[in-house]
């Protein structure tokens, strides 16, 4: 995942990278109807796998599964939590939740894979993520119960990070709505929601990388 270079005052920002997050998935078929319509359809810079429950050898199997669709679109692969099985399965990094997390997986993930930061409580917490090693930090994901700051709280830690810290930070949409609202951060994760949408996960990245277009050009 590269960075977005901040441009000179006198040019246009490119607009944000898009990041795919899936639902826990248990088949990879299922992940393959899911996962290749989403990055054909833009510009996508990553894909974090969430995975249902099962032993380490299913798990491993599945990543393996999926990994090349990814890579052959040029998109990094991240699995949400496992960080002992993302480089045995051929994934990019790990994405973790709470900077413990971070700092016990770091040593084991660094510099080869990518190490990204979530279930961030503060801004504190997100300082001490990106000071550990983190690649980028994250804002916005649901928890475990489904539960997510206001939107408004969202947005105004984006807007914070972006202008302060070089470390990258990916917003996470819920909704379509939300994607060009949140247009500071260098990355948008697409939330399972936004996937969802009865068009298809096809027109739901298009129509997110358009929205972003057109925030950048406004």
């Amino acid at each position: 995942m590269a960075t977005r270079q901040q441009p000179s005052s006198s040019t246009t920002r490119p607009p944000a990278r898009l990041y795919v997050v899936t639902p826990a998935l248990a088949d990879p078929q299922a992940a393959a109807d899911l996962i290749g319509p989403a990055l054909a359809a833009a510009d996508v810079a990553a894909v974090l796998l969430r995975l249902s429950a099962g032993d380490e050898r299913t798990l491993t199997d599945r990543i393996k599964a999926i990994a090349p669709m990814v890579h052959e679109r040029g998109a990094a692969l991240l699995i949400h939590g496992h960080a002992g099985l993302a480089a045995r399965a051929g994934a990019d990094g790990a994405h973790l939740t709470g900077t413990a997390a971070v700092r016990e997986a770091i040593g084991s993930l660094k510099p080869e894979r990518i190490v990204g930061a979530g279930g961030l409580a503060s801004r504190h917490d997100a300082m001490v993520a990106a000071q550990s090693g983190a690649d980028y930090v994250m804002f916005g994901e649901p928890d475990a119960a489904g539960k997510r700051p206001s939107f408004e709280a969202i947005r105004e830690r984006v807007e914070w990070w972006a202008e302060v810290f070089e470390i990258p930070c990916v917003a996470y949409a819920a909704t379509l709505a939300e994607v060009a609202e949140l247009a500071a951060a260098e990355f948008i994760a697409l939330g399972p929601s936004i996937l969802a949408d009865p068009r298809g996960p096809a027109a739901a990245v298009a129509d997110a990388a358009a929205r972003l277009t057109a925030e950048t050009l406004a």
